[in-house]
C-alpha cells in the first residue's frame, strides 16, 4: 500500500512516498512563489525515483493548514487533481500534527507552534510518548496569551517557537525546552504514520470534501468583511 503525502504548509515543500510506513523517497525544497509550477515536477521526479507512477498510489495525504493561506490552497488543489484523475482517497492532514511529529517520542509535551503573524501562532499542544494524544487544540492566539496557560515543563517546536523564543523563554524560564534547528520545519516523511494510521482506519475523504483549515479569515476574507460592513 503506496501513499504519497504533500506538505506546502509553509515556505517550504515536501513530498514523501511510501509503502505501508516504510519510506521510499522524500524530497524537500523551498518553493516561494513558484509553488504551483514546480509542485508536478517535483512529484514526477520522485516517483520516477522510486521506480514507480501516480496510477500505483493508493492514497494521496495533504496537510490541509493551518499555514500559509496560499501554500496550503496549492497543495490541496494539487492532490485533489491528482486524486480525481486516479479515483484514490485523500487523507486530510493536520500541519500542526505534521510539525510535531519532527519531536516524537519526546518526553515532554510539545506544543507545536506557526508563526501567523499578526502578532499570533498558530499553536497546538500534544503527547507524543505513544501515539498522538491532542492536550490543547489548535487555535490561531496571541502566543502571550498561549503563555499564560502553561504551567508545566514543556518542548517547543516550529518557526513560531523560533520566533518567539524570547518571550517563551522570559515567561516560562526553565520550563521550556527548544528543539534542534533543522526540526522547525515540518516534513512530510514525518507524517507517514499519521497517514498509514489514517489510511487502515478508514479515516479518508473524497477529493471534493477536502477543505483548508485556517483558524482566522484570510486578508482578503477580511477585507470583503470590512467592505460589506462600510457599505
Amino acid at each position: 500500500m503506496k501513499i504519497l503525502t504533500i506538505d506546502t504548509s509553509t515556505n517550504v515543500f515536501s513530498i514523501a512516498l511510501s509503502q505501508g510506513t516504510t519510506l521510499l523517497a522524500a524530497h524537500f525544497d523551498e518553493i516561494g512563489k513558484a509553488a504551483s509550477a514546480k509542485i508536478p515536477m517535483y512529484v514526477e521526479t520522485l516517483l520516477q525515483t522510486a521506480g514507480t507512477n501516480v496510477r500505483s498510489i493508493d492514497a494521496f495525504a495533504v496537510t490541509v493548514g493551518p499555514g500559509a493561506f496560499t501554500g496550503v490552497r496549492v497543495g490541496i488543489a494539487f492532490v485533489k487533481g491528482l486524486a480525481l484523475a486516479t479515483g484514490r482517497p485523500v487523507i486530510a492532514l493536520s500541519s500542526l500534527e505534521l510539525l510535531a511529529m519532527n519531536a516524537k517520542g519526546s518526553d515532554l509535551p510539545v506544543c507545536a507552534m506557526f508563526d501567523a503573524r499578526k502578532g499570533e501562532v498558530y499553536a497546538a499542544i500534544y503527547d507524543l510518548k505513544s501515539g498522538m494524544q491532542l492536550l490543547r487544540p489548535e487555535s490561531a492566539i496571541a502566543p502571550e496569551k498561549l503563555l499564560d496557560e502553561l504551567k508545566e515543563p514543556m518542548l517547543f517546536i516550529g518557526d513560531g517557537a523560533l520566533r518567539y523564543r524570547e518571550m517563551i523563554i522570559e515567561k516560562l524560564g526553565t520550563l521550556a525546552y527548544f528543539t534542534a534547528d533543522d526540526l522547525n520545519i515540518p516534513k512530510a516523511s514525518a507524517g507517514i504514520p499519521l497517514a498509514y494510521t489514517a489510511f487502515t482506519s478508514g479515516n479518508t475523504t473524497s477529493p471534493l470534501e477536502l477543505q483548508p483549515r485556517y483558524h482566522r479569515l484570510s486578508e482578503a476574507e477580511v477585507a470583503k468583511k470590512e467592505s460589506c460592513v462600510i457599505s
